[in-house]
């Protein structure tokens, strides 16, 4: 039975396991994509996506809210260079979307020990993939209702000819 077992420890200990984790969240936000295995796969997805939060949401806040979500991302990264190009490019890259930053894609089994083998990658980093699809505005979740008397006027060529006729009759 797996009552209460929430996290896969990874065959590790604690202290391994966490600076495990820190060191290929810091790979994957510098190179975008790593290949490793599933169970690892999964385990660093959860480990990274509330940090790229963090830095997303650190860039709407306050200097002081902002520097408090740098140094604890600093805490679980310790990799100063790692944290600069969170909380720089990817967090500017992911601002508009509401989660789901990583992807994890399956690429068989490693030859040496038969292990399922993943790839996981930063979504909004990917080419391949967003190449075809158009940038979207963002939209607000509120209709707006327009008002008929705010309705744009059609203008013509004849109109615009007899105001000019009528403004040289004028002078």
């Amino acid at each position: 039975m797996r009552h209460g077992k929430k996290v896969n420890h990874l065959g590790r200990k604690t202290a391994h396991r966490k600076a495990m984790l820190s060191n290929m969240a810091c790979s994957l936000i510098e190179h975008k994509r790593i290949n490793t295995t599933v169970a690892k796969a999964k385990a660093l997805k959860v480990f990274v996506e509330p940090i790229i939060t963090r830095a997303k949401v650190a860039n709407n806040q306050t200097t002081e809210q902002g520097r408090h979500n740098r140094r604890t991302a600093f805490r679980y990264l310790r990799n100063k260079y790692a944290v600069s190009e969170l909380f720089g490019t990817v967090a500017d890259k992911v601002g508009d979307r509401p989660g789901g930053y990583t992807r994890i894609i399956k690429l068989g089994n490693r030859l040496g020990d038969n292990a399922d083998m993943a790839m996981i990658e930063l979504v909004d980093f990917n080419d391949i993939y967003n190449a075809g699809k158009p940038v979207k505005k963002k939209s607000t979740r509120r209709g707006r209702r327009k008002k008929a008397g705010n309705a744009p006027v059609e203008t013509t060529a004849q109109t615009e000819e007899t105001t000019v006729e009528e403004t040289k009759a004028e002078e």
